[in-house]
């Protein structure tokens, strides 16, 4: 194919396109960061489900990276094709592969509906014949709908309310100004389509079948992520229809430490992440009001991590080989510690009241904010030439 320019093609929380040197670039600085810790271990299998973006592909970084890992990836994105980029995740794990090869680590991914019987079967045969039993599945996927695999209803999850209806300050993408949104109670139905989505089930059919099939490793740990979040959000997030999939996500982890403990002397955990930028977590009402004062308070006070970095920190203090992972009185491991800190939290807080569009360039950092965004997408990244045109079609091997 002729080479393109690529721009960025963005509207508030979408951006339908990507550039390959970007996504590259920002895998190479996480592997940068990982190296810059030193080896951890050697020999892990890991497994990690959604892990084309965000902490799914942090964490995969960090155990190839960091542990020597063999690392499976299972991710639902785009290649290129008719002209249009493939999307950033696709880009992202290209250049994950490419970085595994030069520095000698296996490497396989499965491009499809993790959701899907099928696509467990075959990720399962790689599995077995390439790995043996995994020490670590990683569970990070991320999506608005799912197939379920045994009714063959299509669920779609909401962002909504429980019980009562919420008006939320919020942040226009588009228009870079302070509004209110006011989003009605979710019914019955929508609640339960959210937690067939987001729920734990498909976390517990992934590791279910690992164990039915002798493919978990003694002592083996499987790691669901979640967030909860500040008082501020709580409304339409963990007492919202997110927050019913959160907490059946957190009671299928239970049930499923119980069946590890017994079967291969293991753990499931839920780890509670920071919250970062994300395309999905853009569309969250008051979310990126909150991000955008929330990173400058965290790094004023040196208390920030990327992805990366908390994902170097749930394998190297939690469940890495010989680690001890250290739990809240839920049972949770929190990597969100430094963003629940109260006095980030009383600051937060403060803004929060105080911010009009009068004073939003004083009290939180929108245009910080929105280039975190493009550079989800592979813009607005250091050291990337975006005047010279680049081949768009890149494949996984």
């Amino acid at each position: 194919m002729p080479l393109q320019t690529v721009e960025p093609r963005i509207r508030g929380f979408i951006c339908t396109n990507a550039h390959p040197d970007g996504c590259r670039e920002n895998l190479r600085s996480q592997v940068r960061v990982t190296a810059s810790l030193g080896a951890a271990g050697d020999g892990l299998n890991v497994l990690v489900v959604g892990a084309s973006t965000g902490y799914g592909l942090a964490a995969r970084i960090a155990a190839a990276f960091g542990f020597g890992a063999k690392t499976v990836g299972v991710f639902f994105e785009r290649p290129s094709g008719d002209g249009r980029t493939a999307s950033a995740g696709y880009y992202n794990s290209v250049a994950f592969h490419e970085a595994a090869s030069q520095n000698g680590l296996y490497a396989s991914s499965l491009n499809g509906d993790a959701f899907s019987d099928d696509l467990k079967r075959q990720t399962l045969g790689i599995v077995k014949r390439d790995l043996g039993p995994v020490d670590l599945l990683i569970y990070s996927l991320a999506s608005p709908r799912r197939t379920h695999p045994t009714t063959g209803v299509v669920h779609t999850s909401v962002l909504k309310p429980v019980g009562a209806s919420e008006r939320i300050k919020s942040l226009d993408l588009n228009s870079g100004e302070v509004t209110f949104v006011e989003m009605p109670p979710a019914t019955q139905s929508e609640i339960d389509d959210t937690v067939a989505v987001m729920g734990g089930e498909d976390f517990g059919l992934w590791t279910r079948a690992l164990l039915d099939e002798g493919l978990l490793a003694q002592g083996a740990r499987a790691v669901a992520f979640s967030y909860t979040g500040p008082e501020l959000t709580q409304g339409i997030y963990r007492r919202g229809t997110i927050g019913r999939a959160k907490e059946h996500l957190e009671a299928t982890t239970r049930d499923l430490n119980d069946q590890l403990r017994r079967s291969v002397g293991g753990q499931a955990l839920v780890s509670v992440n920071k919250a970062v930028v994300t395309q999905a977590s853009a569309a969250i009402p008051a979310v990126p009001l909150y991000l955008s004062m929330l990173y400058p308070v965290m790094r004023d006070r040196a208390a920030h991590e990327d992805p990366i970095e908390q994902m170097n920190r749930l394998l190297r203090d939690h469940v890495g080989p010989g680690r001890d992972a250290t739990l809240d009185d839920d049972g949770r491991i929190r990597l969100d510690d430094r963003e629940m800190r109260v006095d980030i939290q009383e600051e937060i807080a403060r803004r929060w009241v105080e911010v009009t569009n009068e004073n939003l360039g004083r009290l939180a950092d929108v245009d910080g904010y929105r280039s975190e965004f493009r550079r989800l997408f592979g813009f607005e990244v250091d050291g990337v030439d975006y005047g010279a045109a680049t081949e768009v079609d890149r494949y996984l091997p």
